[in-house]
């Protein structure tokens, strides 16, 4: 799959500014000094769904609406950003949603899905097997099965690097931004959108410790599956790399680092503490990924994604108490 052109992405801009205004974008004093550098916060968190995803969700139906206007319903597995996206956009098109989660998935991203209108099936130990009997049930039922990558959720999750980019005037973009990968749709974006703004900008990818599998495979030149343990950030828990984002991530992305449950927990801690924006882990991995390489990056610019907000109250409590 190639990037999105301009015109793509620009017309998925206006799809998601019809709909949402752009998201905040800060600098934060106790976060610099915290960090050691200039840091530039896209928060991603205050969407209507409280993460990137719905970007993504709301380019996606109007396509199908648009190349398939007979659908009636549709499916998609997630662990949680992802189904709220879906469900939320499917509402917008009068469409039936019905979203399968891994069991032990998050209480408050399942209640989100439920009061947006979507069916909500517990099925699997991890996404990969929940994700499997979604395509299942979806051919049994006749629905439309929505996956967890493609190119209208690449162009739409797009419009928020966009909107980034286009904050600095010429030739004063950061020189690094940290994205956090799940299955890829988030850090591909961001590829499209440093084209779109014609800028030089460092992209390094961020993964969970317990989740290495795009590390590993983007090291290696091939897809490598790898098992998933981590307890925090569950928008990283990503066991089967997505080949078509594997192959855009090894063309546009720099470098990809890990953190470890335990940097993401300090990193949640410290979003809290300086900012008082509540991160989950995904949404924390990239302040984690910059902590981690603090003397690397001292004074200079650098951009986060704080892509999503959504963390179990108890979870967060936990974290918090542990600091």
């Amino acid at each position: 799959m190639s990037l999105p052109d301009r015109e793509a992405i620009d017309s998925a801009l206006a799809l998601v500014r019809a709909v949402m205004p752009p998201t905040p974008q800060q600098r934060w004093p106790l976060l610099d000094a915290r960090s050691g550098a200039q840091v530039w916060v896209k928060h991603e968190n205050h969407t209507p769904v409280g993460a990137f995803k719905v970007r993504g969700g709301l380019v996606y139906m109007d396509a199908l609406r648009r190349r398939e206007p007979a659908v009636r319903s549709v499916m998609s597995a997630t662990r949680g950003n992802h189904g709220q996206s879906i469900a939320f956009a499917a509402a917008r098109h009068g469409l039936a949603a019905t979203i399968v989660v891994p069991r032990g998935n998050s209480v408050e991203k399942n209640a989100a899905m439920r009061a947006l209108g979507a069916e909500l099936i517990e099925q699997g130990e991890d996404f990969q097997a929940a994700r499997e009997h979604a395509v299942r049930l979806a051919g049994e039922r006749g629905a439309h099965m929505v996956p967890s990558f493609h190119a209208d959720l690449v162009r739409g999750v797009a419009s928020y690097w966009v909107e980034f980019f286009a904050s600095f005037a010429t030739g004063e973009a950061p020189e690094v931004v940290f994205v956090p990968i799940g299955l890829g749709s988030g850090i591909c974006a961001c590829a499209a959108a440093r084209a779109h703004a014609g800028v030089r900008t460092r992209i390094v990818g961020v993964v969970s410790a317990h989740a290495p599998a795009y590390r590993l495979s983007f090291e290696a030149g091939r897809a490598i599956e790898a098992p998933v343990s981590t307890q925090l950030a569950d928008g990283m828990a990503c066991r089967v790399p997505e080949p078509q984002a594997l192959a855009i991530i090894q063309r546009e992305v720099d470098e990809i680092v890990s953190v470890s449950d335990d940097e993401v927990a300090a990193a949640m801690r410290a979003f809290f503490a300086d900012t008082h924006n509540v991160a989950e882990g995904a949404g924390a991995a990239p302040l984690a990924a910059l902590l981690q390489q603090r003397e690397r990056w001292a004074g200079r610019r650098v951009g986060l994604s704080l892509s999503g907000g959504n963390v179990d109250s108890a979870q967060f409590a936990r974290v918090l108490a542990a600091g």
